[in-house]
């Protein structure tokens, strides 16, 4: 069984559909490291427009693993690695889930070849 880390299946669709976009993992690379970074910054270093990395950001933000505030003119853009740890523990939670499920399989296969 898979606990949910107290997140809605709603909230664990968000976060992996966000995940699964090359322009927002490489989004959080960069705000997760200390200082936030504005919008406009972050645009800088794309190629598509201002808008489409807003909606890139407003993604992440949608998912909990970056938050906006506002200082002076500008919107800065900031990590939340404890939603990024929860995505990653919802992960290690699968992956054990199937290693059992391998092993359970290594064990019956194992009966199998010792009846034979």
């Amino acid at each position: 069984m898979v606990v949910r880390l107290n997140l809605s299946d709603a909230e664990v669709d968000r976060i992996f559909r966000a995940l699964a976009d090359a322009t927002r993992r490489d989004i959080i690379a960069r705000v997760l490291g200390g200082e936030p970074i504005s919008v406009s910054a972050l645009a800088e270093r794309y190629d598509m427009s201002f808008a489409a990395v807003q909606k890139h950001v407003a993604v992440l933000e949608g998912a909990g693993l970056v938050s906006k505030e506002t200082s002076g003119r500008e919107r800065l853009v900031r990590g939340n690695p404890e939603r990024l740890a929860k995505a990653r523990a919802l992960l290690v939670q699968l992956e054990n889930l199937w290693r059992a499920r391998f092993s359970q399989l290594d064990a019956v296969l194992a009966e199998t070849d010792s009846k034979e």
